[in-house]
């Protein structure tokens, strides 16, 4: 008697030869993004060779030092961005707000972000509260501000020249008493305390089972870890092509754009935060990088060096 359990083989083989099938097709079709494509007149995604001169900035304010450096590398253009703002307006001028963009499919998602969800976020008084709201009021205001600025760019798309680009945004707003972290996609922040990683966010990806539950109530895939075979990240402003299905809510689509928000409080333990984009995170792990950082903190000051650093680091370990 056999197993009842055992798989019939002559069931089995069509289901392999399908799921073959996809994956050859799915391979040229990622293979001809990533490649030139000259034969059907594509552009590629890509430069022969990087570019490597850098964006460096830094500041300080509320007590806080700032550097970022921000390069475009292997891409044909420069599609990330930034936000740093160590003193917000009255009545929050007690509080800091620091971004990063990851724009993907072009820049222009990333720049409008940059230029103007910051001030979508303030404009909720669950958010500014006059400086007094509740620790569940500011986050659910930070929410709000990234919904809002999504259903204004999707109305632009839809009656302009806005293209498919769309960006994954990390990002903190430092008050007086916490640290709020902000994730939507697979960029990713990391706070360093007492000589440790104390806390990191989770990037947002396809298959991670509630993000893949949620792009295949909304009639879409996950293949190669990719929605719909295409789209290596779950959540992301922009990227209105993904945000098509009429009959579910703005946050159920095959890429949502609401975020992830936490709180910590913060301690005197406190030794840095890292805000970095996949390109980084891909190369590093948080520990690896914490220990890169905490050791160049011991030979410079300048927080614009130890960026540049970094980035140097990763771009030719590639």
């Amino acid at each position: 008697m056999g197993n009842s359990d055992t798989p019939d083989p002559l069931a089995v083989v069509p289901q392999l030869t399908t799921f073959v099938r996809q994956v050859v097709k799915e391979t040229e079709r990622m293979i001809s993004y990533f490649f030139k494509g000259e034969e059907e007149g594509e552009v590629s995604s890509y430069l022969e060779s990087p570019v490597t001169s850098l964006q460096r900035e830094g500041g300080s304010g509320n007590g806080l030092r700032y550097g970022l450096g921000a390069m475009q590398g292997w891409r044909v253009e420069m599609e990330d961005a930034h936000t740093a703002v160590p003193c917000l307006p009255p009545a929050l001028g007690t509080w800091s707000f620091f971004a990063v963009y990851d724009g993907h499919g072009g820049s222009r998602v990333a720049r409008y972000c940059s230029e103007h969800l910051l001030r979508q976020v303030r404009s909720n008084w669950d958010f500014s509260g006059g400086g007094q709201a509740s620790v569940e009021k500011v986050k659910g205001g930070i929410r709000a501000g990234f919904l809002q600025i999504d259903s204004r760019m999707q109305r632009a798309w839809r009656f302009s020249s806005w293209g498919c680009s769309g960006s994954t945004v990390v990002a903190v707003t430092v008050s007086p008493t916490h640290v709020y972290f902000i994730n939507c996609g697979d960029s990713r922040a990391v706070l360093r305390r007492a000589g440790g990683t104390h806390f990191y966010t989770e990037d947002h990806k396809p298959f991670l089972p509630r993000e893949q539950d949620r792009i295949r109530r909304a009639g879409g895939t996950v293949t190669l870890q990719r929605v719909n075979g295409s789209l290596a990240v779950s959540r992301a402003l922009g990227d209105f092509n993904f945000k098509a299905a009429e009959w579910r809510s703005q946050t159920e689509q095959l890429v949502s754009p609401e975020p992830e928000v936490y709180e910590i409080e913060r301690s005197d333990k406190d030794q840095f935060i890292i805000l970095a984009c996949d390109g980084i995170w891909d190369i590093i792990s948080n520990e690896d990088l914490c220990q890169f950082v905490s050791s160049r903190l011991q030979l410079t000051d300048s927080l614009e060096d130890v960026c540049s650093q970094v980035i140097h680091v990763c771009l030719y370990k590639i």
